[in-house]
């Protein structure tokens, strides 16, 4: 049991990861390499702060912050610097790598003995786990409210206006590259969040560990839209949430099959591989029956 709990508050927790990408790569439909350097980003800032006297709650919100001035950089990057949107991900990532060493003064850095959001007054009568479930879902809740708060705006329908059609939008007054900038900034925003609050509950941040995350995100993205299907812009938030819970379950699944913990990397890729197969595979199927069915008719 403990095991399911675990993953579903590790899965409320790179839900977020999920949400950040979500409005890049199906938003505005481009990729955003940012969020491997930003996820550990976040969590250096947020250790560091915390291992500096700064109260978690505030160290959080650092994390946070940190993970939009790497939006912002990639959005600049891209929006002034006119380089593409992947190569300036790939370039601000990079540059994040040296950042990092130079927040935390080496490769790794513990939270041992440092109190964490994990570890508050209310959270030490559950059992074991439940922590990371109670602040998940609590941080869920409350980004994908906001999500769908800002989505609802004038500001967000531009912004999603910019994501389906630059030309149209532009002809409405609305500037694209504004948008991106914004939703690099919030989408790097929320995987430094992520970054932060998964390196108080390991209890350290590493300059690697962002490495593969954006599978994770991905994976998270991809198999909510294949379990839950046809849903409005607001439901595909949660499905998203709900979809990094079924992906660590799947990964739980796949260990205690036998596989090896270090395997985990290439596991992750091929469930991410299948997933999005999976429509592909199902549209051909339903296209070859529909083809089968007229040839019926006419014979």
């Amino acid at each position: 049991m403990s095991l399911g709990v675990s993953a579903i508050g590790q899965g409320l927790l790179y839900g977020l990861i999920g949400l950040g990408l979500f409005l890049t790569f199906r938003v505005l439909d481009f990729p955003d390499m940012t969020v491997e350097g930003t996820f550990p980003f976040g969590a250096a800032v947020a250790v560091s702060a915390i291992t500096h006297g700064i109260s978690p709650i505030v160290a959080t919100l650092l994390a946070t912050g940190a993970g939009m001035l790497a939006g912002l950089a990639t959005g600049l990057l891209t929006t002034k610097g006119r380089i593409p949107v992947l190569l300036a991900g790939i370039l601000v990532m990079t540059g994040l790598f040296s950042i990092n060493l130079r927040i935390m003064g080496r490769a790794n850095l513990s939270l041992l003995h440092q109190a964490n959001l994990f570890q508050e007054s209310f959270l030490k009568d559950l059992p074991p786990y439940f922590n990371s479930v109670v602040i998940g879902l609590v941080v869920a809740v409350v980004v994908v409210g906001l999500l769908i708060l800002f989505l609802n705006t004038q500001l967000g329908q531009g912004f999603i206006a910019a994501g389906d059609n630059p030309n149209m939008a532009r002809s409405l007054g609305i500037d694209p590259d504004h948008q991106m900038v914004l939703g690099l900034m919030v989408g790097n925003g929320l995987v430094g969040l992520a970054g932060g609050l998964l390196a108080q509950n390991n209890g350290y941040a590493d300059v690697n560990m962002g490495i593969g995350v954006i599978v994770i995100g991905l994976a998270a993205i991809i198999i909510g839209e294949v379990v839950f299907g046809e849903l409005t812009l607001s439901q595909r938030l949660v499905a998203v949430i709900l979809g990094s819970i079924l992906y660590r379950f799947v990964l739980l699944v796949v260990l205690a099959l036998g596989f090896n913990a270090d395997d985990l990397k290439l596991i992750s890729a091929v469930v991410l591989a299948i997933a999005i197969m999976v429509p592909q595979i199902d549209h051909q199927l339903r296209l070859r029956r529909v083809l089968q069915k007229g040839v019926q008719v006419h014979g």
